[in-house]
C-alpha cells in the first residue's frame, strides 16, 4: 500500500521546456535532452513540500501541478 501525499504532475502539452522547475526543485525534477522536465512520481516528503509548491507556482506556463496521490 502506498502512503498518500502530494506528487508532481507535468502537463506535457502546456510545458515549453523553460527548465525553471528543475532549477527550483532539483531534488525531484530533472531535464531530458531537450530541456523538458521529468518528475519523480513518488510522494513528496513533507520537508520538501514548500519547494514543490514554489516550483509549481513559478512555472511560466502553469504546466506543473501538485496533486494528491491515490492510495493503492
Amino acid at each position: 500500500m502506498t502512503k498518500p501525499g502530494l506528487v508532481l504532475h507535468i502537463d506535457p502539452i502546456a510545458c515549453e521546456g523553460h527548465g525553471l522547475c528543475a532549477e527550483l526543485f532539483p531534488e525531484r525534477i530533472t531535464l531530458d535532452d531537450w530541456g523538458y522536465p521529468i518528475a519523480d512520481a513518488t510522494p513528496i516528503p513533507r520537508g520538501l513540500e514548500r519547494h514543490a509548491r514554489r516550483a509549481a507556482s513559478e512555472c511560466p506556463r502553469c504546466a506543473l501541478r501538485l496533486v494528491r496521490s491515490q492510495v493503492e
